[in-house]
Formats: structure tokens, sequence, C-alpha cells
């Protein structure tokens, strides 16, 4: 057999052994997929979920070519997304169904629904709540369970069902729904509890492109990709950092059931966020005990140790173990480039103009930055 003849063998070899692998990806996708659905993976004992942790790396060294294949090609995050009414959402960890099922739920009067545009402080938050019904009690890690596991996420596939969802605290039996619906999509009561946190525009920004990239396992698209992304309100799950806050800014100026919350804040003093929870939700003011208590285990150094309880997404092929609470700090902005942080800040002073939302209060360093 001549040269030509030999190099269209191992091309054929080659190109077969991509299809293999391809066919390979798509079956574990699927499984992957279909076995974190509801409490499918949230609802395993921790040396199960460590073992299907295990499965998946195994199956990512398998399929390391064809991943290290896929670097070539960049996620395009308008073709990872779907849209109802609208607004854009996730493919895998939401659907368009899934949409549809969480913005017709009929609220309750013990629900307590945790609102945020995604990566600033949505898990935090549920957290804070869950203790301080609990009164600094709560026993998600010494019991091995995860926050999914009995906090549903209103619009998403992979967490515990709403209607399996259990109540907590003895004072006020309470659901504790995840949502990052805006406004114009969250099913409303005005029996029900809202609680909104806002963070600061550019350090939301930075935690996202933190996420989406380490989801991409190597496929991330570029900084630019990002920023067309986040201030885009077709493109950006959920809608915009600016649409979503304007929109639950109105709503807690006129409804006294909604208490909107800056990360900031809880950053600077989670006591007395605390407190102010404590507050809302109409329990008796904690003990100096039950406060500490809820101190310390919603601090970010006992999350961080304890993450495997606070996933925010079940592992997949491209991130088979993946780190979560990373930086979960008050600044962020700081790690995005002086030219990246001008033009969002920019974009930010434009779009929230219409809205009496006191943006120069809340972040003066974004009104400063959009006119330098």
């Amino acid at each position: 057999m001549g040269i030509l003849g030999w190099i269209v063998v191992v091309a054929g070899v080659a190109v077969g052994f991509l299809l293999l692998q391809m066919i390979y990806l798509g079956v574990v996708l699927r499984w992957a997929d279909e076995t974190s659905v509801g409490l499918a993976y949230y609802g395993l004992s921790p040396a199960d979920r460590a073992r299907y942790k295990r499965t998946l790396t195994r199956h990512a060294a398998f399929l390391a070519p064809i991943l290290r294949l896929g670097r070539l090609s960049p996620v395009d995050l308008r073709k990872v997304r779907f849209q109802y009414r609208g607004i854009s959402g996730p493919v895998g960890t939401c659907s368009a169904e899934s949409f549809a099922k969480g913005a017709a739920y009929q609220p309750r009067p013990e629900d307590v629904f945790v609102v945020t545009q995604m990566k600033c402080g949505t898990t935090w938050m549920q957290h804070l709540v869950y203790q301080v019904l609990r009164r600094g009690d709560g026993d998600l890690v010494e019991t091995g369970t995860t926050l999914y596991a009995v906090s549903p996420w209103l619009e998403g596939r992979k967490s515990v069902p709403i209607e399996q969802a259990p109540l907590h605290g003895r004072e006020r039996p309470s659901r504790i729904i995840k949502t990052h619906f805006p406004v114009e999509l969250c099913p409303w009561s005005g029996s029900a509890k809202y609680l909104y946190v806002a963070r600061h525009p550019i350090s939301c920004f930075a935690s996202c492109v933190d996420f989406v990239a380490g989801s991409a396992g190597g496929m991330a698209p570029s900084v630019e990709a990002f920023e067309a992304w986040f201030c885009a309100q077709d493109a950006m799950w959920w809608g915009t950092w600016t649409e979503h806050v304007k929109g639950w800014w109105r709503k807690q100026q006129t409804e006294k059931n909604v208490l909107f919350v800056f990360f900031e804040d809880m950053k600077r003093d989670l006591a007395a966020t605390a407190k102010q929870v404590a507050s809302f939700l109409g329990v008796e003011p904690l003990t100096d005990l039950e406060l500490a208590r809820v101190v310390e285990r919603c601090g970010f150094d006992y999350m961080q140790r304890h993450q495997e309880s606070f996933e925010m997404h079940p592992p997949h092929i491209l991130e088979p173990d993946p780190a979560m609470l990373v930086r979960g700090s008050a600044d962020r902005h700081r790690d995005v480039s002086p030219e990246v942080r001008r033009r969002i800040a920019a974009w930010c002073v434009r779009e929230m103009a219409d809205s009496d939302f006191p943006l120069g209060r809340a972040y003066p360093d974004v009104v400063a930055g959009s006119v330098r």
C-alpha cells in the first residue's frame, strides 16, 4: 500500500474514532441530564453523589479527545438559550416548559421566594432564610443533605419539585423557593414573602463570566461575547441586570411583602441582615446565641468548607466536580478590565435613567466610572 493509501486509512480511522466519540458523548450527555432531574441527583446520599461524580470523571477522561477538540469552537451563548414570553433561559438547567410551569405556580401563604438575577447571592440568601427559620439549627451539613433537596428552584428542572418541598421552621413553617424570574414572570401573591437581592452590576458580570466559563469546560466565549450577552435583554438569561433590578425595585415600593436587600450589605454585616430577614418573616427576634450560629453557618468559610451541600448545579461532563462559592467577594468588579468596567458602567447609567433606583447611592463607582 502506498503513502496515499495509508493516509486514506489513517484518515478513515480518525473519522471513525471521532464519530464514535460523538455518539458516546451524546449518550453520556443524555444520561447525565436524565439522572439529574428533580431529586435524581440532589436526593442522593453524599456517598452516592460522590460516586456519580467519579463516574462522570471517568466518562470525561474517555471523551478527552473530542472535548479538547471542542475547545476550538467557543460556546455561542445565543444558541444555548430558549425564550419564554420574551425572556431567555439556559438550555438544560431550565426549559421553556419549566419556565411555563414556574410562571403558572400559585403561591401559598407559607412561601418565601428568594429572588435574584443570576450570580447575585441566591444560594447565600436561601441558606440564610433556612437558618433563620431554623434559628441557627439547620442541619444540611450534619445530615449530608443538599440545599436543592429542601429548597425548590421555581423554574429549574434540577431540584426538589415544588410540590414535594418540605416546610422549614416551627414559628412560621415556610417553603423556601429560589427563582431568577424578573418581576413580570414571577407568580405573585400578597400573602407570600419575597426577598430580592441586588449585587453590584459589574461584580455580577464578573461572577457570571466565571460561572459560565467553568461550566463550558474550556469552550468559554470571549470577554467581548460575554459583554454583549450580559447587556442584551433578548440574550441574557432572565433578562439584563438593569431590567431585573428596576422591576423588583418598583415592586418593593408598592408591596409590603417584598424585602429588597443588597449583597454588599450582607457582606458588610451579615448579622444585621439576618435580623432584618427574621423581622420581615415575622419570627421572634433571634437570641444572641441563635444569631451567632446563623452567622457562623452562613459565613463564606463555612459554606465553602461544606460546598457539597450548596452545589449550584449538578455536575456534568464538562465540569464533573464543579467548584462552588469560589470567591463570594463584594468587589468582584475590580477583577474586570478598566475598559470593560467603563463600558458596562456607562450602559448601566443609560439603562437606569428611567428608574428611581438609587444607583448613585448604592453603587457610586458605577456612576463615576461611566464618565471616565
